[in-house]
């Protein structure tokens, strides 16, 4: 199937060939299935469990995990490239995709054992269970340590007690749970131990649902309530007070694919903003020949694709089963997102009026852009991150 003019590509060139095939399929859905439904999931604030498994068909759901547990095998680049394509068209879906397939497959795949991979993650991987992570609460957010969450063990299993807030994939409807979750939980003061919850466990269920969200409507936000769940002991990953370092080294690889978000948004906004300047004129010529035009769309692109190069580049030696990895990827995020803020802020003054109007795309990307700027860490976490890791290792800043 051909792309429509307005969706040429400012492409880099690939690594592989396994690379190449994944865009083109992906490209493809994306044109096929992914956009028509964008607009109307954002309005009704709806998540598309349907297309969501459909993805799950056609393999987008576990790129990176080992073709054993039925994922694809492949790195941290192809779960970049998923997440730039599929955010050129809906934000919010990819949103889902990235917390269920990095937040608790990619998590799972790394720190699970060997029975709750075989048990879980082809289920996951074929897009049959819904996944989530649940680390954020009402009252902690960058200051993990503080969690109020508390897992208390209780000879074969933990008694899991509190509330997490801001969970995507909390449900798939309203009322709904999703299937299974990792549950970050303090153990003693200052020890997080991780937890596999899985829906139909007593206690569990869920809260309430966001509503009325600036951006990233289509993805299902919503609180969870733990009221004595018992946890077995079979459920923890790793060992008791090993979370936090769990937590860390995903936080790594979830800030990479949420950069690579950042990139679609700015991509797709660049594609808009370029038709848009050579069809409407002023004056009697296309407003593309106009100086602040022009700055908007060249400094656009520059960004656009200074951006793509870090982002890629520190996708391209990255290694989601090791630690260690927190500066390149808080640069990729701090860097990326600013930027596809500021590039569909640049498409809405470039289309004016129509720019502020639903139908003409830039104005959904723009709401969805903002919540990279805060979700997966925000800026703020990212330039204390980089400022004391680069203390630390001033050497690091050579490469």
């Amino acid at each position: 199937m051909s792309e429509p003019e307005s969706w040429r590509r400012f492409d880099l060139a690939l690594p592989t060939p396994e690379h190449e095939l994944l865009a083109a399929s992906v490209r493809e859905f994306v044109a096929r299935e992914v956009e028509p439904q964008a607009a109307f999931h954002d309005r009704e604030e709806r998540f598309n469990l349907a297309l969501f498994r459909r993805a799950g068909e056609l393999g987008f759901l576990g790129v990176t995990l080992p073709e054993r547990y039925g994922g694809a095998g492949l790195d941290a680049t192809a779960a970049v490239l998923l997440c730039e394509i599929l955010s050129t068209s809906d934000p919010g879906f990819c949103l889902s995709v990235l917390a269920h397939s990095i937040l608790f497959a990619q998590n799972l795949a790394v720190n699970g054992d060997e029975l709750q991979k075989k048990r879980i993650l082809p289920r996951v991987a074929c897009g049959e269970w819904v996944g989530g992570l649940c680390m954020t609460e009402p009252e902690v957010g960058t200051d993990v340590l503080a969690l109020r969450t508390r897992a208390q063990r209780e000879g074969d299993h933990y008694r899991l007690e509190g509330t997490k807030t801001f969970i995507t994939n909390g449900g798939v409807d309203d009322g709904v749970l999703g299937d299974v979750f990792i549950v970050y939980a303090a153990t003693k003061p200052g020890e997080i131990t991780a937890l596999l919850v899985e829906k139909g466990m007593p206690g569990f269920r869920l809260g309430q649902k966001w509503r009325d969200k600036l951006g990233m409507r289509s993805s299902f936000t919503a609180e969870l309530v733990f009221e004595g769940v018992r946890v077995p002991l079979a459920n923890r990953l790793g060992e008791e007070g090993e979370g936090a370092v769990q937590m860390m080294r995903n936080l790594e690889i979830e800030r990479l694919t949420l950069a690579g978000m950042s990139l679609g948004i700015a991509q797709r906004c660049l594609e808009v903003m370029l038709r848009h300047a050579g069809e409407r004129k002023a004056f009697g010529r296309p407003i593309r020949d106009f100086g602040q035009i022009q700055r908007y769309i060249g400094e656009g692109f520059a960004e656009y694709r200074a951006a793509r190069a870090l982002v890629y580049d520190v996708a391209r030696r990255f290694d989601p089963a090791r630690a260690g990895q927190r500066v390149e990827a808080d640069a990729a995020k701090l860097f990326a997102a600013q930027m596809g803020k500021r590039v569909a802020d640049a498409a809405i003054q470039v289309l004016g009026g129509y720019g502020y109007m639903g139908e003409y795309v830039v104005e959904r990307l723009w709401r969805d852009a903002k919540l990279l700027e805060i979700g997966g860490g925000t800026l703020e976490a990212h330039q204390k991150n980089l400022t004391r890791d680069l203390s630390r290792r001033p050497d690091r800043i050579r490469g």
